[in-house]
């Protein structure tokens, strides 16, 4: 039996850069995970989870279960995936063995809202896949292979970004830049002590559920035109998230709290924001906190003062049906960090 987890995401700056050449940063939140068990059998079986189940108990169980996690489960992106790695596979010129397995999986991360649910339960599933047939892939090319995985075998428009922090965990800053892909297939991913960071929080709401192809409508297709209104915010969030590297390196929390809220206001002005991921956002700067979108909409990140910051933002954000949470980033522990032990740390 091979037990494999991995977990969700936030994407702290430069997002939604990745998918252009930018440069982003996102950190682990091990809060919510994706779980995969893997074992030998017969034939080879991907067993449904609840999400694959069209079942329901009436036709508002129908409707709320569909805002929650969309029309699609978890099979096809596994049965995608073991497409694409065969295809893999077979141009590295790696030998597969001939035994079957049956696959579960289940996972607690909210979908739909930006939090890398979909690619965690394939990332889970690649682990125990490589485990399985004792297969050792690079990580830039896991991360490759798992963004494969949904543009290539299922349309998705998609970046690196959730894939990259998902292989690596932790804190991680990534260059997109349009050299390195072009030379050598992938990004450079530079992992960050997450001690470095204030205290964060994520929020996220289940009533904003909106897949990330509905969010990002058009401007994907402007920027393959050259518009320069997309082409210069690419270039200010990928900005972004390289001064964020130097903030967060060098403790500088007040000029990260400025990049954090800079990166959402950036985006207010190129995409269609809703009135409740605006609320989130507005609920959160009224407390005191600084706040960004975690991914496409329904979940933002940001950072926070102090527990009584903290309390203020819980209670506000409450009444809005909004739930927060302390990311923990690395295994084992909260990201939290004791302002009395950096001296040089700037709000």
């Amino acid at each position: 039996m091979i037990e494999c987890y991995a977990y969700a995401r936030a994407g702290l700056l430069g997002n939604p850069s990745d998918g252009y050449f930018g440069k982003t940063i996102s950190f682990l939140v091990r809060n919510f995970r994706a779980r995969v068990l893997l074992y030998p059998s017969a034939r080879l079986e991907i067993r449904p989870s609840k999400a694959d189940m069209p079942v329901f108990e009436n036709l508002e169980d129908l409707y709320k279960t569909t805002r929650w996690r969309g029309y699609y489960g978890g099979i096809r992106i596994i049965q995608a995936l073991l497409v694409r790695f065969l295809d893999y596979c077979a141009e590295q010129s790696i030998e597969i063995e001939d035994r079957n397995f049956t696959l579960e999986y289940e996972t607690n991360i909210p979908l739909r809202l930006g939090l890398g649910g979909s690619s965690s339960i394939i990332t889970a599933a690649l682990r125990a896949i490589m485990q399985y047939y004792g297969i050792v892939i690079p990580p830039p090319m896991q991360a490759k292979l798992i963004l494969e995985t949904e543009t290539r075998e299922l349309g998705v428009p998609a970046g690196l970004q959730d894939r990259v922090i998902q292989v690596y965990e932790g804190l991680v800053y990534m260059d997109f830049s349009r050299d390195l892909m072009e030379r050598q297939g992938h990004g450079n991913y530079e992992k960050l002590d997450p001690a470095c960071l204030p205290d964060m929080y994520v929020a996220y709401r289940t009533s904003l559920s909106e897949g990330t192809e509905v969010f990002h409508n058009d401007v994907r297709e402007r920027w393959r035109r050259g518009d320069p209104e997309v082409v210069g915010a690419m270039q200010e969030w990928a900005s972004i998230a390289e001064r964020g590297r130097t903030a967060i390196l060098n403790r500088d929390y007040r000029l990260l709290d400025e990049l954090i809220n800079r990166n959402f206001d950036l985006r207010a002005t190129l995409y269609r924001i809703s009135p409740g991921n605006l609320e989130m956002v507005e609920t959160a700067r009224r407390a005191g906190a600084s706040a960004n979108f975690a991914g496409s909409g329904g979940a933002i990140v940001g950072s926070y003062r102090g527990e009584d910051m903290f309390h203020q933002l819980t209670a506000d954000m409450r009444r809005i049906g909004v739930a927060v949470i302390k990311p923990r980033i690395d295994a084992g522990r909260t990201n939290h960090v004791d302002l009395r032990s950096c001296a040089d740390s700037t709000y």
